[in-house]
């Protein structure tokens, strides 16, 4: 009877592998985000005056990746979607956008393709003055909220007279190295902790 020889995978091909499934998980991380939100009916338009800063505490309280896509739904007879600067944001300047999506089925979509804000605009007459504008901020790959941390801090850097090495100072080196031995053996027996 022969004896079937199985052979391992090489570690090229799971680099490979490895390389390839983080590559899906992080497509898989994006979405497409309904703008206003599914409460809000997701509809792009002016809203009331009870809710005038409506769009932009809806963003406040998401959490935008880059590769996602806004997803804007209005009529496009009576709108439009604008990616403007911060400046034209602030002044609800309609002429020369960074971007104007184009309708499709009664929605448009924006990509979010890089972190920062993003300054959205209706490009109807009048509409962004009654706050049919939104900023959205989207997160840094290394600012993302699960991997924030803070830095550890600097160790502190003192300078410390070199000894000139005598045999004095020899022995003081000793005498202090088995000072700080005794009394970590002090510690370790003393207090229990062996």
């Amino acid at each position: 009877m022969a004896a079937s020889a199985t052979s391992l995978p090489s570690p090229l091909s799971l680099a490979l592998l490895l390389l390839l499934l983080g590559s899906m998980s992080s497509l898989s991380r994006a979405a497409e985000v309904l703008v206003g939100g599914a409460a809000n009916g997701g509809a792009w338009k002016i809203p009331s005056s009870q809710t005038a800063d409506a769009l932009n505490s809806w963003a406040e309280s998401a959490r935008f990746r880059i590769g996602d896509a806004l997803v804007f739904k209005y009529d496009p007879a009576q709108d439009s979607v604008l990616q403007v600067t911060r400046a034209g944001y602030l002044a609800c300047n309609v002429s020369g956008p960074v971007a104007q999506y184009v309708n499709k089925g009664g929605e448009a979509k924006a990509v979010l393709d890089r972190s920062g804000p993003f300054y959205f605009i209706s490009g109807a007459p009048g509409h962004c003055g009654k706050g049919q504008k939104l900023i959205i901020v989207v997160l840094s790959p290394r600012r993302a909220p699960a991997e924030v941390s803070s830095p550890a801090p600097a160790p502190a850097e003192t300078e410390v007279p070199a000894v000139a090495p005598t045999s004095g100072a020899a022995r003081l080196g000793l005498k202090m190295g088995w000072a700080l031995a005794a009394g970590s053996l002090f510690g370790v027996f003393g207090l229990g902790l062996f």
